[in-house]
């Protein structure tokens, strides 16, 4: 069954002239498939609903075309059903030449545009006047808060749509989208002019730290430099590194991970670890995209304040405790938020291997979504969106179940939503061996009292207060214990436990490394005990 578009616009005569200049080998594919070309997917719904005009054609009793430019509110046209538009038709000139025309011809033909992000989307169908006294309908192409006068309604029944290539498109953008881009690029630039001024004086007068005192800095064995930074959203900035001497960086697999040392103004360092979401393929460059949380300890914010185009950074090698599988089995990526950064380089991956997947990506608004256009434009029947903003809502139980029976499932984002993954998953009966998740945080403890540490081989005593974590209270110690991610997927800090209980909360040892080898990890499990002793 050949393209609903193509079997309207790829005439006989059109056809002739794509042999003639060699382009027909192109769309002869579009004369196969399923008959679904009328039928707008999430993908198309989501597009039409940030519009705030479009393009629409009429065709006059003098078979001349005739093209007006309509527009409103965004969101003004609804998408109704799967086959159906609708939308409220504002005074204007008073003309009337389209609503004259589609008396006589119910033809229609709609162009939709995203000029910043070099998009269109074009359409036909056959319009329908809606009847003044279809009053539910009319009420639900109403446009609240909108002064302009309704004059009618329209339907469009949708018979074929198609989406053109960005070329020739020039960006344009509206005020408010330049002021949400701008906004932050002109606060970070007052920021830095003061950070000038405070520098020449290397002190502030009343004693505060001098910008180059917080700043993020490394000791690692790879030298980067910041090529490129880019602002995804308002919370989210993306940054590029390249190697120093612009030779190849390491290869990587989808999942690994780049450590930055952060220095905080206060002289306290964190270790923070930022998934590498640029494609895995490219030894040219790595991207890492940061969430600034304000309520965060720091690490965040500092790296939004301080990073800057030509910094110099020593890195350590990149890292990679959320390996993908080598296999052929199909794939159900699930990502929340910034989770999005290991789930888009497992996408590419999966897709240059030919491998069956799909994504399903939660956050609390698309302009909130970090790459969720750019994945929607790659992979449109692929990926799923879920803006909490519009109501909708990842029913993890629905995706679970709905995956193919050997499916693997990966999961990153906010430590709710792969605890409720795992929790699914467990009562479904998938097996571990099939879920595989990272997070950017330790999982919450139930903790409550505190408890007595002893390391065996100084017999030093510390006392682990329940806001802490075992390991952060050893390193407070002045006790020097190898560790990494903190969140208890790396093994890097594990220890044998010789007497005592634990409550293990980590997602990397086995059964049998818990119980037989008594190994624990302290950055995210604690003792059930009153004392612990550990092999230290």
């Amino acid at each position: 069954m050949a393209h609903k578009y193509v079997q309207i616009a790829f005439t006989e005569t059109v056809r002739a002239v794509q042999t003639e200049l060699n382009s027909r080998q192109g769309y002869a594919g579009m004369d196969q498939g399923e008959d679904y070309n009328y039928l707008l997917s999430q993908n198309e719904a989501d597009f039409i609903a940030e519009r705030d005009s479009f393009y629409m054609a009429s065709v006059s009793e003098t078979l001349w075309p005739y093209l007006q430019h309509r527009g409103g509110p965004k969101g003004f046209m609804r998408v109704l059903d799967q086959s159906t538009l609708g939308f409220a038709d504002f005074s204007g000139n008073r003309q009337y030449v389209s609503t004259g025309n589609f008396r006589n011809n119910d033809r229609v033909a709609l162009f939709f545009m995203d000029y910043p992000n070099r998009r269109r989307l074009k359409m036909m169908g056959r319009i329908e006047l809606v009847a003044d006294n279809n009053w539910e309908l009319l009420a639900k192409l109403e446009v609240t808060h909108y002064r302009a006068r309704v004059e009618r309604g329209f339907l469009i029944h949708i018979e074929g749509f198609d989406w053109n290539c960005p070329q020739h498109i020039t960006p344009r953008y509206t005020e408010l989208e330049y002021e949400s881009v701008l906004a932050p690029l002109l606060e970070e630039n007052q920021r830095l002019k003061q950070q000038v001024l405070q520098s020449s004086t290397h002190a502030s007068p009343n004693g505060e730290l001098s910008s180059d005192q917080g700043n993020v800095t490394g000791t690692g064995e790879l030298p980067l430099v910041i090529t490129g930074i880019r602002q995804l959203t308002p919370r989210v900035r993306a940054y590029e590194f390249r190697h120093r001497d612009d030779e190849p960086l390491p290869s990587i697999n989808a999942g690994a991970h780049l450590q930055l040392l952060v220095t905080l103004k206060n002289g306290a360092l964190l270790l923070r670890h930022y998934s590498i979401c640029s494609n895995p393929k490219r030894r040219d460059i790595y991207e890492i995209a940061v969430l600034n949380e304000p309520d965060g300890q720091g690490g965040s914010r500092t790296i939004h304040n301080v990073l800057h185009l030509g910094q110099q950074l020593n890195c350590a090698a990149p890292e990679n405790y959320f390996p993908l599988h080598s296999d052929a089995r199909p794939t159900v990526l699930i990502a929340g938020g910034i989770g999005i950064t290991p789930i888009k380089a497992m996408a590419q991956t999966l897709q240059s291997r030919g491998t069956q997947f799909h994504l399903h990506y939660a956050g609390r608004s698309l302009t909130e979504m970090p790459f969720q256009e750019r994945l929607a434009r790659q992979w449109p029947e692929q990926l799923s969106r879920y803006p909490s903003d519009q109501g909708k809502r990842l029913n993890i139980k629905e995706v679970l179940q709905g995956a193919i029976k050997d499916a693997i499932f990966y999961v990153c984002g906010p430590n709710r939503l792969i605890d409720e993954v795992a929790a699914t998953a467990k009562a479904l009966g998938i097996s571990d061996e099939q879920v595989k998740f990272e997070r950017f945080t330790a999982p919450s403890t139930n903790q409550t009292t505190p408890y007595t540490l002893t390391l065996s081989k100084s017999q030093q005593q510390i006392q682990v207060n329940p806001e802490q974590s075992m390991l952060d209270a050893i390193l407070s110690a002045g006790i020097e214990h190898p560790h990494s991610c903190k969140t208890g997927q790396c093994k890097s800090c594990v220890v044998k436990v010789i007497s005592g209980q634990v409550t293990h909360q980590d997602d990397c040892l086995t059964p049998a490394e818990r119980a037989q080898q008594n190994l624990m990890c302290p950055c995210v499990s604690h003792s059930k005990s009153e004392t612990l002793v550990l092999d230290l």
